[in-house]
């Protein structure tokens, strides 16, 4: 089967910028000693983890059910970090896991009973209060107010019995200086811990496999707090494994006239891309331009009731018609994870495009997924 025979709309993942990606996480792990785990937050398609697990150490979680996934499916170490747990999923998340972050002292002791009996490993999520990104707080978890990770002024004088990790997560989509900073802040002001502990998780939000990402520097921190704290030093990058890896392939299905042409295409910004409103995030169109770049531009959107489910204003060599294929790129993170069937929009299938050309549709939906998710 190739592309051009898919039902749409449908998420293609590219094998080939995967395995391009993983190589160079992988140059990472071998030439500093860090482990580096799959955020599957961001991306989930567990179909590919035994290609995953060929590469990188393992996956993170941010709840049981993730945690499950890896536990069946990547078969490699197996973190997880949530606000908070419950006592069942405690009990499970100690069987399944290897390592397990709390962030609070409260929780870390409410569910000491149970971590305490099984081998596993277990750290506390710090919040240093160093933001390093402008704008878009609901990603900065050092945000005035944030609910995640404890504050210098919180922590006990030394660890507490029995943990062994530091954890922090303050990135995102950000390149190694930012990094840099954090973890010299963190020195600073939690040196004390990380000289008692056996690892430091530097969380996600990290770019590694963009274009220009300052992957020395990476490495030069990552070393550092080896040599210095002895302590094993694991990343959890999402975007990373799958950035610029796939693609969200939509049709035409009418055009309306109102200022501009408006596309209505069967995918949604609201269903099957919510970053696009959320960030908000503008997703690239393949042989599509800036408004007012090409000849004509046109505004996308979608088939749902919502008004403003629209993608944005693009522009092209030649208007599309009905019935024409449009291909957003770097569909892979954070749209299958996040999609919906809000008014009912049927969910994207879901293909791989192998490293030889050929696709294959890895799962279809129809109504009984729309309809078993309210029964």
């Amino acid at each position: 089967m190739n592309i051009q025979d898919l039902k749409t709309p449908v998420y293609v993942v590219d094998e080939k910028a995967i395995i391009r990606n993983l190589e160079i996480l992988r140059d990472v792990e071998r030439s500093t000693g860090c482990h580096i785990l799959l955020a599957q937050k961001a991306f989930s398609m567990f179909r590919i983890y035994p290609l995953i697990s060929q590469y990188i150490s393992g996956a993170t979680a941010s709840g049981l059910f993730e945690a499950r996934l890896a536990h069946e499916e990547m078969k490699g170490e197996n973190h997880v970090f949530c606000p908070a747990y419950t006592e069942e999923e405690m009990t499970e998340i100690c069987r399944i896991c290897d390592h397990i972050s709390f962030n609070s002292l409260r929780q870390l002791e409410l569910h000491r009973p149970i971590w305490e009996k099984a081998q596993v490993s277990v750290g506390l999520r710090i919040n240093p209060e160093f933001s390093t990104q402008e704008g878009h707080e609901i990603y900065d978890p050092c945000a005035p107010g944030s609910r995640l990770g404890i504050r210098e002024k919180d922590m006990p004088e030394h660890l507490p019995k029995g943990v062994e990790g530091i954890h922090f997560h303050t990135l995102c989509e950000q390149d190694a200086a930012p990094l840099a900073d954090t973890a010299a802040y963190v020195e600073e002001h939690f040196g004390t811990y990380l000289h008692e502990a056996k690892w430091i998780n530097l969380g996600g939000g990290h770019h590694i496999t963009r274009p220009g990402y300052d992957i020395e520097l990476l490495k030069k921190t990552i070393v550092h707090l080896k040599e210095t704290y002895h302590v094993e030093v694991y990343l959890e990058p999402g975007e990373a494994i799958a950035l610029n890896a796939g693609y969200l392939c939509t049709k035409v299905l009418d055009i309306v006239e109102n200022t501009l042409p408006i596309l209505i295409l069967d995918a949604s910004a609201a269903c099957h891309m919510p970053d696009v409103l959320e960030m908000p995030y503008r997703p690239p169109l393949k042989d599509a331009g800036e408004p007012g770049e090409k000849a004509c531009t046109c505004r996308l959107g979608a088939r749902t009731c919502l008004a403003g489910d629209v993608i944005g204003d693009y522009s092209f060599d030649k208007a599309p018609e009905i019935g024409d294929i449009l291909t957003f790129e770097d569909m892979a993170i954070y749209s299958m994870v996040k999609n919906n069937t809000f008014n009912g929009m049927p969910l994207p299938d879901i293909a791989l495009l192998h490293e030889d050309g050929t696709v294959e549709t890895v799962r279809s939906f129809g109504y009984e997924d729309f309809r078993n998710r309210l029964s």
